[in-house]
């Protein structure tokens, strides 16, 4: 797929950040389905994940994480580089605020776009469920989102990203260290396709 239209994407959400009236801005964060579709649950047509749904103190992690440069950093994360501008254009303030909103979402489940062996899948994921949960539901004291009813190629994109060194890499993101050496665990392509499929079997 070609980066042009995610980029263009991005760049419709900026400018509508931008446009917002001071006192619309402090109550309508509506640019987020811009891209992350209607009640957040993800546009793939441009592949932007499901956020409907998803834990607001791991969001606003990320939101931190872009803004520190330990996610979007890197030239090869095409999606990152054009998430990372949309998290710096926000005040703290306005992440909190953003965050409310998106926790008003209606969330559905993502479709199911991930295939593979999901036994052998099971068996990778034990070493997931660790932190993440036996039934994918997250541990917020281990900074471990849930991972039932995610968006399945967004987690395949994020584990080919940790083992490429494209996420977890700067030494001062510590979740993201811990998250690469477990992502570098899975051997080969197939095997970060099967552990996504079993994740997908515990919505």
């Amino acid at each position: 797929m070609s980066r042009t239209t995610p980029i263009r994407w991005t760049a419709c959400a900026l400018l509508s950040i931008a446009a917002l009236p001071a006192a619309a801005a402090q109550t309508s964060f509506e640019y987020c389905t811009v891209c992350h579709g209607a009640n957040g649950n993800g546009n793939i047509a441009i592949r932007a994940p499901k956020i409907s749904g998803i834990e607001p103190w791991y969001l606003k992690s990320q939101f931190a994480a872009f803004k520190a440069g330990w996610r979007g950093a890197h030239p090869d994360d095409a999606a990152g580089n054009e998430m990372r501008p949309v998290a710096m254009a926000l005040s703290d303030a306005e992440v909190d605020r953003a965050l409310a909103y998106v926790a008003s979402f209606t969330p559905r489940p993502p479709a199911i776009t991930v295939n593979g062996d999901v036994a052998h899948g099971q068996a990778l994921y034990t070493a997931c469920g660790a932190c993440h949960g036996a039934a994918g539901q997250g541990n917020q004291s281990l900074h471990a989102p849930a991972l039932s009813g995610s968006t399945d190629w967004y987690l395949v994109t994020q584990l080919h990203n940790y083992r490429a060194g494209l996420r977890g890499a700067d030494p001062a993101d510590t979740n993201g260290q811990q998250m690469r050496i477990m992502a570098a665990t899975l051997a080969d392509d197939a095997a970060v396709n099967d552990v996504v499929a079993y994740i997908n079997t515990l919505r």
